[in-house]
């Protein structure tokens, strides 16, 4: 590869329009957490209803969330999104520690979680000796992220176009699965009577469990502001961005609830609750709708929907470290831009090398509870951001809700991040210990960058 040392003589071409914004969104989110999220929750004791419900609730607050952040859009046309953002209402450190936290958790851990999905459902299909070992999973799952890495380097429109054709197939699949549990599959009515569930519990222990299982459906959710790390290469992106990010989210929310009942009605809770980590709750659900085959189509179905999660993010996260390195926040190679390709293709690199590393770090359950809780910090950072630039009449556009919505999600993410503090301690404090890492990292570029001048 041919590089280009001067950061301003190649720029990142506007190459995505509003339906190819949409369907990034949806690709994004639609990832692994709804094959295998419904198993978690339905171990928490709570009924059939509160687990609807935490997907109701969850993908209310995230249009919420979504409300109030992507009014921020306006701020700025540049690639960078939610880091962008940051620098611009915060400062420098705060948007550092942002993008470090990306960097460490948030982006690569998506990426690193998925993969290893990804490479459990291939090994579901192909039934590969090799891969029934666990180490041996991780291998190839680090493969995964190689390719994508190098398809990424090769285009953003390339990319883009396998992340469409994906999305299309993933929702195909979804809306098959919710046919044939909702209308085509008949459960058994006494079988469901064998539920049990939690009762008598106090009203503080019912909110704290069902905080927790709305945990594992904001996994499911999360992403939704990824399309902002693209701006610099989308259309029209102070329109554009909000409103695929809104409508997104819509889609995918009507897609979760339906599913989530087919789930429910073709197995019951205990059953559920028996499905194993190691183990993908809507392949147990397909193969009873479908028999043999279904474990096939559930394997394929998320084999497609964790590859076009995994090619999203690989996409977005990237175009923010390539911001930073143009910010001197980062390392200074990531800002080099491929002089054929036009793609950060640095900034790709880097984070493929974290992401492989982090997928020997932990299961798929911690890497996933650890995104959750950091992607709200700074979700609700934002919020109060909104709030902020109004106030100084530096955001003129008037938001829906305003300023009710804002501070509704303010405080529900304060009261989902103090919850997961209390229930996950350890986690918690893993991921705040590897976001406070960033700090020695600010100093280092910073000093840098003064010898530079």
């Amino acid at each position: 590869m041919s590089i280009v040392s001067d950061k301003k003589a190649i720029i990142l071409k506007r190459v995505l329009g509003l339906s190819s914004s949409v369907l990034l969104v949806v690709g994004i989110m639609i990832g692994t957490g709804i094959f295998k999220k419904v198993a978690p929750m339905a171990s928490s004791g709570l009924s059939q209803g509160a687990i609807i419900a935490a997907w109701i609730v969850a993908g209310i607050v995230t249009i919420l969330g979504a409300l109030s952040v992507s009014g921020l859009a306006t701020l700025t046309t540049e690639s960078g999104g939610e880091y962008e953002y940051i620098r611009i209402i915060f400062g420098n450190f705060i948007a550092f520690i942002f993008g470090w936290t990306c960097f460490t958790i948030i982006g690569s851990a998506s990426v690193a979680a998925m993969s290893y999905l990804f490479t459990q459902s291939l090994n579901a299909i192909f039934n590969c000796s090799f891969l029934n070992v666990d180490l041996h999973i991780k291998i190839i799952a680090c493969f995964v992220i190689m390719f994508l890495t190098w398809l990424n380097c090769m285009g953003t429109q390339k990319s883009t176009q396998l992340n469409n054709v994906l999305t299309f197939l993933k929702i195909a699949g979804l809306l098959f699965i919710i046919i044939g549990g909702l209308f085509v599959f008949k459960s058994d009515p006494p079988q469901m009577e064998q539920v049990t569930v939690h009762k008598d519990l106090s009203v503080s222990k019912y909110i704290s469990l069902f905080f927790g299982i709305m945990l594992s459906a904001f996994w499911a959710y999360d992403g939704w502001l990824s399309v902002a790390f693209i701006s610099g290469e989308i259309k029209n992106p102070q329109k554009n961005v909000p409103i695929a990010i809104v409508t997104g989210i819509s889609i995918v929310m009507v897609l979760y609830v339906l599913i989530n009942m087919a789930y429910l009605k073709v197995l019951p809770l205990h059953k559920l609750a028996a499905i194993g980590n190691n183990e993908i709750a809507a392949s147990e659900i397909s193969k009873m709708m479908f028999g043999y085959y279904g474990n096939f189509l559930i394997s394929f179905l998320i084999l497609v929907s964790a590859l076009g999660s995994l090619n999203g993010i690989v996409i977005t996260y990237s175009r923010m470290y390539y911001k930073m390195s143009l910010d001197g926040l980062f390392f200074a190679k990531a800002s080099i831009i491929h002089s054929r390709y036009q793609t950060p293709y640095m900034a790709l690199i880097y984070a493929m090398v974290i992401s492989c590393l982090l997928v020997f770090s932990g299961t798929f359950d911690t890497l996933t509870d650890m995104i959750v809780f950091a992607g709200f910090l700074f979700y609700a950072m934002l919020a109060y951001g909104l709030i902020r630039m109004k106030k100084k009449g530096l955001l003129k556009v008037g938001r829906i809700g305003y300023p009710f919505v804002p501070i509704i999600f303010i405080l529900f993410s304060l009261v989902l991040m103090v919850n997961t503090f209390i229930d996950q301690p350890k986690q918690t404090c893993f991921g705040i210990l590897l976001m406070l890492s960033g700090i020695p990292f600010y100093y280092f570029f910073k000093k840098r960058n003064k010898k530079a001048v």
